[in-house]
């Protein structure tokens, strides 16, 4: 008998709000911002999954290799509220969240800019610890305390949140408790020859191409792909692989911490929402594998004789999925 999520629908069904109309809308999203982000089509595709899976993305990378300008185009393309938080030292919660004005003989509370549909948190480990905790109630909870009160935040709600190596200078450590907050992490790596001679050529002007770009997604539509995205199918098989990899990481000798509960269910909703965006109504082991590095690498905790030897969270995730099978899989 096959195993489905909850609420799921029959695989195939090409109804309005399904796998057609997510990947529809995937396909329009992706070209618009490949029009200022070139040669990463793999990552755009990753980013638009975790953002109709209802997660939070965390992008990871040194200086200059296009996180900010991918945050900007991703952004501009939808047609959601959108504040940006440029992150700094002297960054304080208040900044975040909002504060109460003293107007016409009362305290007014002005909302901060995290009360947007689109939140880009730009190198979010120079802010302090005590800022970056400024945030973890709105992305697991959407809703913030300010002012001793509780503010429901709009939907959809999405922080997409830039960060550069803990190893540079002016910058802290995102706690564990945060980085689990992201659905997943993404570093984007530098691009090809011919992509980084396109980017010369589209730059020869004074303002960046990404300030040209219109949107192409209505706020309006996005709650009801999300919706759809829950009732993609999943197969017994995938589900179990999924568990598989989940638990093998759990019995790494290399990590003291292996992935939780809700690494699994990101792992499981992201698996979803790539096979919707790729126009399909189920799951594959290979939506899964494809998703493993991203999902898994905030979440593991590197043993200390691990971090002697010199080896990486990438390093452990591929050692998994080279000895975890595949199970044989044939689509509804």
């Amino acid at each position: 008998m096959k195993e489905q999520g909850s609420g799921n629908s029959a695989p195939g069904n090409p109804a309005a709000g399904g796998p057609a109309a997510i990947g529809e809308f995937a396909g329009r999203v992706k070209t618009n911002i490949e029009q200022v982000f070139l040669g990463k089509g793999g990552a755009i595709d990753t980013l638009i999954a975790a953002f109709l899976a209802r997660g939070h993305v965390l992008l990871e990378d040194v200086p200059g290799t296009g996180k900010t300008i991918l945050a900007r185009a991703f952004a501009g393309s939808l047609g959601l509220s959108f504040a940006r938080i440029q992150c700094t030292p002297d960054l304080l919660p208040a900044d975040i969240l909002g504060v109460s004005v003293w107007q016409e003989g009362n305290f007014v509370y002005r909302p901060g800019p995290i009360v947007n549909q689109f939140v880009l948190v730009d190198e979010i480990n120079r802010a302090t610890p005590r800022s970056q905790s400024a945030l973890l109630e709105a992305m697991a909870e959407g809703q913030i305390s300010a002012e001793g009160k509780r503010v429901a935040l709009p939907e959809p709600f999405f922080v997409l949140a830039t960060e550069n190596p803990v190893e540079f200078e002016g910058t802290f450590p995102l706690p564990e408790a945060q980085k689990d907050r992201f659905l997943l992490s993404m570093d984007l790596g530098y691009p090809d020859r011919e992509a980084e001679g396109q980017i010369l050529e589209n730059q020869r002007r004074l303002s960046h191409p990404v300030t040209d770009l219109k949107k192409v997604a209505e706020a309006s539509e996005i709650l009801g792909l999300q919706e759809a995205v829950t009732k993609i199918h999943v197969e017994a098989a995938v589900k179990g692989y999924t568990l598989a990899l989940v638990e093998a990481t759990r019995q790494e000798p290399n990590l003291r911490v292996g992935v939780s509960p809700r690494g699994s269910l990101a792992l499981y909703r992201a698996g979803q929402a790539l096979a919707a965006i790729r126009g399909r109504a189920f799951v594959t082991p290979e939506d899964i594998k494809e998703l493993a590095p991203p999902v898994f690498r905030q979440r593991m905790l590197l043993s200390p004789e691990a971090l002697v030897r010199g080896i990486t969270a990438d390093r452990i995730i591929a050692s998994i999925l080279d000895r975890v099978p595949v199970p044989e899989y044939t689509a509804p």
